[in-house]
């Protein structure tokens, strides 16, 4: 399985978490794990993401998101597992 952390952060409005979830599966990404806070108005979610049936190139999708993020106004940042496990080590 190869997953992949997602997150999205801005400010809270209506229909972030759907048309996240509806790109995701629209290009056969699996959720496996799902965390979302709103704190004073600022949205915040990360997810746990499997694309081993993903059909598209790993980098033009996080292309899409990013640019899907800058439509609903907010950032969404897509990082393949092993690099953040290595990043966030202590």
């Amino acid at each position: 399985m190869k997953k992949c952390i997602v997150s999205v952060l801005g400010k809270d409005t209506v229909g972030i978490i759907a048309k996240v979830c509806t790109y995701l599966a629209e290009h056969q990404i699996n959720i496996l794990d799902i965390s979302q806070t709103i704190i004073q108005g600022y949205f915040n979610m990360m997810m746990i993401v499997d694309i081993s049936d993903l059909e598209q190139d790993f980098t033009a999708v996080c292309d899409e998101m990013a640019t899907l993020g800058e439509e609903i106004g907010v950032t969404i940042h897509c990082q393949r597992e092993e690099i953040f496990e290595k990043m966030h080590r202590l």
